[in-house]
């Protein structure tokens, strides 16, 4: 596993743990369709979450919350319609489904820190 991946992995685990304290029930972590795919997936009521994880390395160009462009958006948009055509629209009580996005700065003094974005996007 490559230092890139084993950050993304780390922070992956830091953001779920961090919805978890949120309230939501973590459904799945990595879930792909394709050659897409949804970092976290959570309920929140009758509210499915789609999670976008990011993290950023000291030095990187760009804030790991500006890494979500409209590019990424719309590849999110794709996966979670997949999402909810095949699986979430048959979930009893679901209704809607929203877009949240963590920032997850593992390098943080006294440990990792999350930046977390409510409805993030439409």
């Amino acid at each position: 596993m490559t230092l890139r991946a084993a950050r993304g992995r780390a922070a992956e685990a830091v953001a779920e743990q961090f919805v978890r304290d949120l309230g939501l029930d973590v459904i799945g972590r990595n879930l792909r369709f394709g050659s897409l795919e949804l970092d976290l997936v959570a309920r929140d009521g009758a509210v499915v979450v789609v999670v976008e994880v990011r993290t950023r390395g000291k030095g990187a160009w760009a804030g790991a919350l500006d890494s979500v462009d409209h590019k990424k958006q719309a590849r999110l948009r794709r996966a979670a319609e997949l999402l909810w055509v095949k699986q979430a629209s048959r979930w009893p009580g679901i209704e809607r489904l929203r877009f949240d996005v963590a920032s997850v700065d593992l390098d943080a003094e006294g440990g990792p820190r999350v930046e977390y974005i409510r409805a993030a996007f439409t």
